[in-house]
Formats: C-alpha cells, sequence, structure tokens
C-alpha cells in the first residue's frame, strides 16, 4: 500500500476521535489553525471545511510530494482556504504565521527537540488560541489477546528504533508538564483506549502498518529478537490451540488494545 493510501486508511480510523477534539477545542468558521505534519492533507480538508467561511488552514509538512498531492486535491475539490508551507520541523524550521488553533497528532513524539517545537507552536498562538494534540504516553501497551508474544516483541522493536532516531513514543506524559509550564489552562485531557477485532478500521490501519514495518529496517531488528520468527513472515500466537498460522497481528480470535493521550490546551 502507498503512503499516501497508508495515511488515508489511518485518517478514516481517527477521524471520529479527531473531530470530537476539534468540537472540543471549538474550532469553527472565521478561525485560522495550523496544521503541523499535515501529510496529504485529509485532515487539512476537513479543517477547511469547518472553519468556512471566513477561516483558513495553514497545512506544514516537510514533504513536498505530500503538500503536492494536498493542492491537487484542494484543486479537484474547489478548496480555496487552505495554504501550504514546507518545513522540517524537526530542524526547527516553522511557518511565520499567528493562528486561532494548533492541531498536532503525532508530531512531537518523532522530532528530536519537541520542547523546542512547543516553544515555536505557542508562540504561533494568538491570545486565547488553543492547542489540539494527539500523542501517545504507553505505547507499550499495544497488546492482543490471546496473548502473542510475536506482536508484543514487534511493539518493542518499534519503540527501540523511535528511540534511537531521536524520538519518544511516550512524549505525551513529557509534554502535559511542559504546557503546564507555558501557563496553558488545561481544558481536557482524555486517554483514548480502543479494543478492536479484525473488520474494524482500525484494525485494517494497525495491520497495514505492520506489514510496512516488516518490510522495512524494523524487519531485520524483529528476526534477531524473536527466535519464533518465521521467514514466511508469519507465527504461532499464544493461544491459538489449533496451531494454525496466523500474521501479526493475528487475524482469529484476536483483540488489539490502542492507547494513547488526547490533549486540549487553551
Amino acid at each position: 500500500m502507498r503512503r499516501s493510501a497508508r495515511l488515508g486508511l489511518q485518517h478514516r480510523a481517527w477521524r471520529d476521535r479527531v473531530l470530537a477534539a476539534w468540537r472540543l477545542a471549538g474550532i469553527g468558521p472565521g478561525h485560522t489553525v495550523l496544521d503541523l505534519g499535515c501529510g496529504p492533507g485529509f485532515a487539512s480538508l476537513d479543517l477547511a471545511g469547518l472553519v468556512s467561511p471566513g477561516g483558513h488552514v495553514v497545512a506544514v509538512d516537510m514533504s513536498q510530494r505530500f503538500l503536492t498531492s494536498l493542492k491537487m486535491m484542494c484543486r479537484e475539490r474547489g478548496v480555496a482556504n487552505i495554504a501550504t508551507h514546507q518545513a522540517d520541523l524537526d530542524a526547527g524550521e516553522f511557518p511565520d504565521v499567528m493562528v486561532d488553533r494548533v492541531w498536532c497528532r503525532w508530531v512531537l513524539a518523532f522530532v528530536k527537540s519537541p520542547r523546542g517545537m512547543m516553544e515555536r507552536l505557542t508562540a504561533a498562538l494568538r491570545p486565547g488560541g488553543v492547542v489540539v494534540l494527539h500523542e501517545y504516553f504507553d505505547y507499550s501497551t499495544w497488546r492482543a489477546t490471546p496473548p502473542c508474544v510475536e506482536l508484543e516483541e514487534f511493539v518493542r522493536a518499534v519503540m527501540a528504533s523511535w528511540r534511537a532516531s531521536g524520538g519518544e513514543p511516550d512524549i505525551a506524559l513529557p509534554v502535559l508538564g511542559w504546557l503546564d509550564q507555558y501557563r496553558f489552562e488545561l481544558r481536557s485531557v482524555r486517554p483514548i483506549v480502543d479494543i478492536v477485532q479484525p473488520g474494524h478500521v482500525k484494525w485494517a490501519w494497525l495491520k497495514t502498518f505492520i506489514d510496512v514495518g516488516r518490510r522495512s529496517h524494523l524487519a531485520s531488528v524483529y528476526t534477531v529478537r524473536s527466535r519464533s520468527w518465521r521467514k514466511d513472515g508469519h507465527t504461532r500466537c499464544a493461544g491459538d490451540r489449533r496451531g494454525a498460522r496466523s500474521g501479526i497481528p493475528p487475524l482469529r480470535g484476536c483483540w488489539e488494545l490502542i492507547s494513547g493521550l488526547r490533549i486540549c490546551y487553551v
């Protein structure tokens, strides 16, 4: 699956949660919203509809390919209130804008200097503005039942690779303290815990993530760390009494547990 298609699936999987957070933040007509790490712009397009009439979206991403894709979708849909801005947030680049709302999902977890980015984000916010963040607070709670040791090994490999590249998968916990230091007023902090089965859109999203991870450099890490990993890409999960092969995540008889933290500061 192409990355843009996978991110489209991700957007559909999380869209209801995202819309609920935006409603809580009061995003509406006339607002200027900064969409940090916008990717192909699926959230930016949703935001553009919410802030119309009179509002604008500033969509920021490092990938010019993603921004070009967003521009094409804007032309196709007749959307004229999205401005794109190419910036390497990890390198300290940031658009010179002032906004009413900021939307940021799974960006602070990946940059090497999240506090520096928080400072720049805060400086771009107008008085009375609102920041909406979605970040993980306990990534290791991505589990299956019946237990699947191989899935747990995969998650540990992801976290190790994440941290080796300078990121922090459980960034949400320190972020709470940082926002307090920046004198934000807490409006809402909500844990997001989902339990899903095969057939659910979040299951499909998780499966594509694992499929991509297995083909990337994580696959070599996982092969070394898990002796039960087989060359055909299948494993036996605990609880599978019939001994049938199952992909990762196991496709039958298991539930996925996803944890995240939604933060809304004003």
